[in-house]
C-alpha cells in the first residue's frame, strides 16, 4: 500500500515537472516568434533577400539569374586501356546577369571526380570544371554523368564523359 502511494506521488511530481517545462517552452517560442516578427520591420521582408526564379503565383523569372553555358556538354574520350585515367576540362561561361555560384558537382560513382571553382564567376567571365575518370574496374562502353548544381535555372546541368574502356588482357 505504501509503495503504491509513493508511485502515485512520484508520477504526480513528474507530471507537474513536465507541464511546467511545456509551459516554459511555449513562452520561449512566443518570444522567438515576436523577435522574428520584428526583423521584417527593420529592413523589409525576409523573403526579399532570397532570389527565387520560380514562384507559384508569378511568371517564371529566368532573366535575373546566372546562366551556365558550357563549350561542350559531352566529351568522347575514344578508346582507352583499363587502368588509365581520363582527364577532361569542361570550359564554361556565365552569360547571366548575376554572379554564378556552383554549389556542387557530383558523379554517380567514385571513379569520376569533378573539381569546380568555389568562388563566384562574375557575369561575362568564364571558368572550368576538371573531371577525372579512373577506368580501373570499368570496361566496355562507359558514359559517366557529372551533375553541376548552381544558382541557375534550371538549378542542375549535366555534363558527360563517354567512350570505350578496353579490358586488360589476362595471361
Amino acid at each position: 500500500m505504501i509503495a503504491t502511494n509513493k508511485f502515485k506521488l512520484v508520477s504526480f511530481g513528474l507530471l507537474l515537472i513536465f507541464c511546467f517545462c511545456a509551459c516554459k517552452n511555449d513562452q520561449l517560442q512566443g518570444n522567438s516568434a515576436k523577435q522574428l516578427e520584428a526583423i521584417p520591420n527593420e529592413g523589409g521582408k525576409i523573403a526579399d533577400i532570397i532570389r527565387n526564379p520560380v514562384s507559384a503565383d508569378t511568371p517564371l523569372d529566368t532573366i535575373n539569374v546566372a546562366k551556365l553555358v558550357f563549350e561542350e556538354l559531352s566529351y568522347d574520350f575514344g578508346e582507352v586501356k583499363e587502368g588509365e585515367i581520363v582527364v577532361k576540362t569542361f570550359k564554361f561561361a556565365n552569360e547571366g546577369k548575376v554572379p554564378l555560384l556552383i554549389s556542387d558537382a557530383r558523379s554517380t560513382c567514385g571513379c569520376t571526380v569533378p573539381n569546380w571553382p568555389k568562388n563566384p564567376i562574375e557575369p561575362g567571365d568564364s571558368g572550368a570544371i576538371k573531371v577525372e575518370f579512373k577506368t580501373e574496374g570499368k570496361t566496355q562502353n562507359q558514359r559517366k554523368p557529372v551533375v553541376v548544381t548552381a544558382n541557375t535555372y534550371p538549378a542542375q546541368t549535366q555534363i558527360y564523359l563517354q567512350g570505350y574502356v578496353r579490358p586488360k588482357v589476362v595471361q
